[in-house]
């Protein structure tokens, strides 16, 4: 008895001494051996992190208006488990098709969304959150209101506090205030944060900062617990950034553009500005265009109105490229201006090549030939004068062929491909034909050069970039790549475009003319190649140039690729909107008109003088309260008009430190200018009522001539447009009409403030046949396309002449855009 007693206990003692022995072993394997991963899983359970989301830079203009920011958004989920459990589906699917747009299949398919089977779990069920991906992303305020709403009728409709199947995550989406405005030079960002295109893509990594974070210990509620040791990582806002672009003037060009869309029907127009002195980026603009807030509704059809042709096209230029072959002669001192040769045709190998005008103006100088862009003076002087190599030098030195190193992504290099040693390649190259690709803003680097002084500078559109978190703004430097040529080569060259524009009788840039502003400029026709094949009823025609001819302020290059009207050229087409869109801006930009005679641009067999007037310079008046400037303008003896009804002054015109004669006023803006109300103008001259309205961006017609006698407002898509009525003074102070009084035999003349000059000019007795002879071989002159190409290759258009027309007046922004009608050859 008594030993089995003792081997049972010994048998239980065991027991419990090898248990205690494996219950050691096991807690020491996992305090010691998985301690630490052990640790890490328990620090997981009781730790929440949450991520602190870095703002995006801003992007303004130059002069710190917004056009691209970060905005409250929202996302909208979906509980399949809980819509299922209420019934409340169709209703929801219903619903939220009428709010977002997106399909009614798309938003079932996400509404009834079953889990993935897996090994842990075989049987699929209902999920418990789905984002509805489909245009449930980042929507605006005004249809997360309108979600709200329905999420508040199905907890009235449910009984429901919490959660009826729909829900709203607060997170922000990239807003675009402007709308289109300069949208291919900012791009845009899609639904996830992702920069895609422009500047948003260009300085992404500037622009979008970084993640911040925050780790804290919570209990089994998600709570945070009391003691909790919080690891706090801040987040680095996103850089702001300004750019180059001027809000004001990148207005100017697209509304100029859209009239010339609208008139024209090409496929599209580029228009780009710059500051020929520093290459910042004034305007950049191609139509058709985008809202880069609706970015999804790209489509196969509208997918070219997404592509900045400013950078992304390469197409022959035509006779604009003759500026380069100019600069070099007058470089080498192989221009004579007054130098005659016989025009018409010339014989380069076995090749015959002509002017537009085949039989020729007969023997005329060297000057006459660059006015009417004679295709035989740039043979001569590129091919016969400067030579393969040095042509290829002045072509290099100005900077084509290569990328100019803007800062935007997707630039492509153009193409210099002609072979020195066959003549007719060499030759057509002088004028801008066959194997020469260039790129709009190739060619605005090209000319600026010749604009400031010979400097050859990279263009940019970023002017600086601030950190936010430090408050340290660099400054993007100017950047000089060569000297192409020297500065007095640039002054000659300058005055010898000048007289392209300002001789009326046979410039070709004659429709570039602006009253009262020296403006130098070329124009170019292009035929573009079809399944292989020059197609003349397709061109690119464009004008380049820039102003005030002799101290340059802005250069432009305006490019029309296939007009409707292929009769249309350089001159007729492009020069119109070149003179509209500059003709607001230099007063925009403080650049007073000529007073005198040594100032002015003269007009071919025009000569006028008149006393220069007494003149001020704008004193610094932003931001001053109204009686400030009010008192400062008194003391100096300048006449004012304030618009608005706030206290301070919010934006000047003219700009300061702008020339103004003593009949001009400063206006003073106290409120935003294009929200405010639109100021009567009755009895204000035209030019008058048009600066103010200028700077409210509204869109403007006139009809008559002399002082605004009557206004009407109304408006189109978003703009506001006001009509002008237009009498005499005496019409205005009598109540009598100018046809009524002048037949009463009263005669009265009465000038048109701000109205176009217009000119008569002589009918071009030439051919009108502007084919290229085609004897030149295939090989020669076939030229590389691409798939955003405007369209090679190019012939030059020369001198045809038609008038402006005088119809009456019709303006955007108090600027007339008159397209010639064609005569028979296009002008160029």
């Amino acid at each position: 008895m008594d030993k089995r007693i003792k081997l049972r206990a010994l048998f239980i003692g065991g027991c419990i001494t090898l248990f205690f022995a494996v219950l050691v072993i096991r807690v020491f394997w996992i305090q010691v051996v998985q301690g630490s991963d052990w640790h890490k899983y328990a620090e997981k359970q009781w730790t929440s992190q949450s991520t602190i989301s870095a703002v995006r830079g801003t992007i303004t203009d130059r002069n710190g208006n917004k056009l691209a920011m970060d905005a409250p958004a929202y996302n909208v989920g979906l509980n399949p488990k809980v819509i299922a459990e209420l019934g409340v589906k169709d209703e929801i699917v219903s619903r939220l098709h009428e709010i977002l747009g997106t399909d009614e299949s798309e938003i079932e398919k996400q509404a009834t969304s079953m889990t993935t089977p897996t090994a842990k779990n075989p049987v699929s069920e209902l999920r418990t959150w789905r984002e509805l991906n489909s245009g449930g992303r980042r929507i605006p305020q005004d249809k997360a209101d309108q979600v709200n709403a329905l999420i508040a009728e199905l907890k009235e409709k449910t009984g429901r506090r919490y959660d009826v199947g729909v829900q709203l995550d607060v997170t922000t989406k990239r807003y675009y205030p402007k709308n289109e405005l300069a949208s291919h030079v900012l791009g845009y960002t899609n639904n996830d944060g992702e920069a895609v295109a422009g500047i948003e893509a260009y300085y992404d990594k500037q622009l979008k900062g970084e993640d911040g974070s925050i780790v804290y210990q919570r209990d089994n509620q998600k709570d945070k617990l009391p003691d909790s040791q919080d690891v706090y990582k801040p987040a680095v806002n996103g850089s702001n950034l300004t750019l180059t672009i001027d809000e004001t003037i990148q207005y100017y060009t697209e509304q100029a553009m859209k009239e010339a869309f609208k008139q024209l029907q090409p496929k599209s127009i580029t228009v780009i500005a710059a500051d020929p002195n520093t290459m910042d980026i004034l305007a950049m603009a191609n139509m058709p265009t985008f809202d880069p807030n609706k970015f999804n509704e790209v489509t196969e059809e509208n997918y070219d109105s997404f592509k900045n042709l400013g950078i992304k096209a390469e197409y022959e230029p035509g006779s604009t490229f003759k500026i380069i072959t100019l600069a070099g002669a007058v470089e080498e001192g192989l221009f004579n201006p007054e130098a005659t040769y016989q025009s018409g045709t010339i014989q380069v190998g076995r090749t015959t090549l002509h002017d537009i005008n085949r039989v020729g103006w007969g023997p005329i100088t060297y000057l006459t030939g660059l006015k009417r862009s004679s295709n035989v003076a740039f043979v001569k002087l590129g091919y016969e004068m400067l030579g393969a190599e040095r042509l290829r030098k002045y072509i290099d030195a100005f900077g084509f062929g290569v990328k100019t190193g803007v800062d935007l992504p997707g630039e492509l290099s153009g193409a210099i491909t002609f072979n020195p040693n066959i003549k007719t390649e060499v030759a057509t190259a002088a004028y801008g034909h066959g194997r020469v690709q260039v790129t709009p803003l190739q060619q605005l680097v090209g000319v600026s050069a010749v604009a400031n002084g010979g400097k050859v500078l990279t263009p940019h559109v970023v002017k600086s970039i601030t950190d936010p978190n430090t408050g340290v703004t660099t400054d993007v430097p100017v950047h000089e790549v060569r000297q192409a040529i020297d500065a007095a080569t640039s002054e000659k060259v300058r005055g010898y475009l000048e007289q392209v524009v300002s001789d009326q009788e046979i410039g070709t840039g004659r429709h570039a003319y602006i009253d009262g502003y020296r403006v130098a400029g070329k124009t170019g026709t292009a035929v573009k190649v079809i399944n292989g094949k020059y197609d003349y009823t397709k061109q690119v025609v464009s004008f380049i140039g820039f102003a005030p001819a002799d101290k340059p302020k802005i250069a432009m290059i305006v490019v029309i690729d296939q007009p409707a009207d292929s009769k249309l050229g350089g001159g007729a087409a492009a020069a119109p909107v070149f003179k509209k869109i500059v003709s607001q801006a230099l007063p925009y930009m403080g650049v007073p008109k000529a007073t005198d005679d040594s100032d002015t641009q003269k007009k071919t067999k025009t000569a006028t003088s008149a006393p220069a007037p007494v003149s001020y310079n704008v004193p610094t008046l932003t931001g001053k309260t109204v009686d400030a400037a009010k008192k400062k303008l008194i003391a100096s003896g300048i006449t004012f008009k304030v618009v608005g009804t706030g206290n301070k002054v919010v934006k000047q015109y003219p700009a300061v430190g702008a020339l103004m004669d003593g009949g001009q006023s400063v206006y003073l803006m106290t409120e935003d200018p294009t929200k405010m109300e639109i100021p009567d103008l009755k009895g204000e001259s035209l030019r008058d009522a048009l600066e103010i309205l200028n700077l409210m961006k509204v869109e403007v017609t006139t009809v008559g001539q002399g002082y605004v006698a009557e206004q009407v407002e109304s408006s189109a898509n978003g703009r506001r447009i006001i009509t002008l009525t237009l009498k005499s003074a005496r019409a205005i102070v009598t109540g009598v009409d100018d046809e009524e009084a002048n037949a009463l035999g009263t005669k009265e003349a009465t000038p048109a403030a701000g109205d176009d000059q217009t000119s008569t000019e002589a009918e071009n007795t030439g051919s009108t046949d502007k084919k290229t002879e085609e004897s030149t071989s295939s090989s020669e002159t076939s030229a590389e396309t691409t798939p955003e190409s405007f369209g090679p290759p190019s012939t030059d258009a020369g001198t045809n002449s038609t008038g402006d027309s005088t119809e009456g007046t019709k303006s955007t922004s108090g600027s007339t855009l008159k397209i010639p009608e064609p005569t028979g050859a296009p002008t160029n």
